[in-house]
């Protein structure tokens, strides 16, 4: 083949030579032929690229700044059977390009892009690995990108980090070498994989945009009140609700701006549904805590979701494809039991005050107690309850307390704390979630109270609830056990997962974007460990 080639290169000149006026172009356009010819001959044959043990350390050593992650990409290629993984007969495979444009749009994932010698990564698809790179670094700097597209995307930053910072529902395990099969077979998952992150993730992803989109055409103008200012009634009329209105519309809560200035019956209609969508009351009143809530900078919204999308990369996915299970979001003060797919009950509930936060943790409910005692802890029995006794030495007895073997219990009754039913799960920090007989608390939109526990608006119907397929616990027993003033305790046939998080945003089942106050100050720590070069 060698002979052919040069047989036809000494044609090819000797052709060229034939003519008076030979330039330099011409000749320029033969080298050409003769290495297209040369590539189109290197395709063909078969890319063999010799990997062990051995050589993956000795790049590692080549590009320390890949190093962390080293051990991933000796285990994904020791299951692989050190096969090469991005070259076929062809050269580099197509998934190979579209993990590379993945990588390279990180920003639409809410994340910066850090990749150690991303220059050199860049060299392979733009022709420059054929001069600076050999196979084997090629093959293994692509692995690396692949093992960090990974992390970051379908996993999030490391385990000891958010445990850190409180979060300890368990974290997924990755598996590389399934993700990368998965992925081969169909490229598709790039872009949408609901076995590998929880789909809240995808929801936040498709706002997120929506929300860049809206920044970029700076049509996110404060919204102005005069300093007379107390609030707007139905009927009002005046240029803030004009531009109140122009806000709604942005946000999706108004079809249309009418540009009117009149508080009208369309306008009533998407205020009730901003306020379902950011935890106030509902009611037709425009108070400046609204104005403030819309008047939040387009940039802090995004930042908002950006780290609530980061959280929906810790979730296991197969947390909420159990059969039933129930989930809590602090921040939104509120409690979903989902079943076979359907929310069948949402609650209410308050919890932790900022000095006593409610654990973000996963566990299962194994029994109800009805008409509990309450063993109040110490804490509470040295700080608070002592100096009530001080103040009033019928104290104990007015709230129906005792002592049993030294312990401060609060007997069964309408007026214990814990209400007239809790239900238990395993935790280490003796949370409770729990009835409460301060039902008044409810109204209030802000519901941090608790000394940590989970108070439960519908605890009663929960009960019902999870109670509804057993025999043994028809209504008429649960009612009895609940107002018998005795202590009764129901172990569950089948346990029931409970997940409690913290999500500051949330897209509910219609599309709609939720954000909730970040009652416990967690988003500025998270969004600084993503991104703690960004001094904003």
């Amino acid at each position: 083949m060698k002979n052919l080639v040069l047989s036809i290169m000494v044609i090819l000149f000797s052709f060229l030579n034939s003519f008076a006026h030979f330039d330099e172009n011409e000749f320029q356009k033969a080298n050409e032929i003769y290495f297209d010819f040369n590539f189109q001959k290197n395709k063909t044959q078969k890319i063999k690229i010799h990997l062990d043990e051995a050589i993956i350390s000795d790049f590692f050593k080549k590009y320390p700044n890949l190093k962390k992650h080293k051990s991933a990409v000796k285990l994904l290629y020791k299951k692989r059977s050190y096969k090469q993984i991005w070259h076929d007969n062809e050269g580099l495979i197509e998934f190979a390009n579209l993990l590379y444009s993945k990588v390279n749009q990180l920003e639409q994932e809410g994340l910066k892009s850090g990749l150690s010698y991303k220059d050199k990564i860049d060299g392979i698809f733009d022709g420059e690995s054929i001069k600076n790179l050999s196979p084997t670094d090629t093959e293994i700097l692509l692995s690396s990108m692949y093992v960090y597209y990974v992390k970051k995307v379908f996993h999030g930053i490391d385990d000891s980090k958010t445990q850190e910072i409180g979060w300890f529902i368990p974290r997924k395990n990755i598996s590389f070498k399934k993700a990368l099969d998965s992925l081969l077979i169909d490229p598709k998952l790039l872009n949408k994989n609901e076995n590998q992150i929880f789909k809240q993730y995808y929801k936040l992803r498709d706002v997120l945009k929506k929300y860049r989109q809206i920044e970029q055409t700076g049509d996110w103008n404060p919204i102005t009140t005069d300093s007379f200012f107390k609030e707007f009634r139905p009927d009002d009329s005046s240029k803030t609700i004009g531009q109140i209105r122009h806000r709604l519309a942005i946000m999706g809560d108004l079809k249309n701006d009418s540009k009117s200035n009149l508080y009208d019956e369309e306008l009533m209609a998407a205020i009730l549904n901003y306020k379902n969508r950011n935890g106030f009351n509902l009611d037709y009143n425009i108070e400046s805590k609204h104005i403030d809530r819309m008047n939040i900078p387009i940039e802090q919204y995004i930042k908002t979701i950006i780290v609530n999308m980061e959280r929906c990369r810790w979730i296991d996915p197969k947390l909420v494809k159990a059969e039933e299970f129930i989930i809590i979001n602090i921040p939104a003060f509120k409690l979903l039991y989902k079943k076979n797919g359907k929310t069948e009950l949402e609650s209410k509930l308050f919890v932790g005050k900022v000095m006593n936060e409610t654990v973000v943790f996963s566990s299962e409910i194994y029994k109800i107690v009805f008409s509990p005692y309450w063993y109040i802890p110490k804490s509470i029995v040295d700080y608070e309850l002592k100096y009530e006794i001080e103040r009033d030495e019928n104290y104990l007895a007015k709230q129906n307390i005792e002592l049993n073997n030294g312990i401060a219990r609060q007997k069964p009754g309408p007026n214990n704390s814990l209400g007239l039913v809790k239900f238990i799960f395993p935790n280490s920090n003796s949370i409770y979630l729990h009835d409460t007989p301060a039902k008044n608390l409810f109204e209030y939109e802000y519901r941090a109270f608790s000394h940590g526990c989970i108070n439960l608006k519908k605890a009663k119907e929960l009960a019902e609830i999870i109670l509804k397929d057993d025999p043994d616990w028809p209504i008429e027993r649960i009612n009895e056990a609940m107002n018998g003033g005795k202590e009764t305790v129901c172990v569950l046939k089948k346990k029931i997962p409970i997940h409690i998080g913290y999500f500051t945003s949330w897209v509910n089942d219609t599309g709609e974007i939720n954000f909730y106050p970040d009652i416990y100050s967690r988003d500025d720590r998270l969004f600084k460990l993503l991104f703690p070069d960004d001094s904003n």
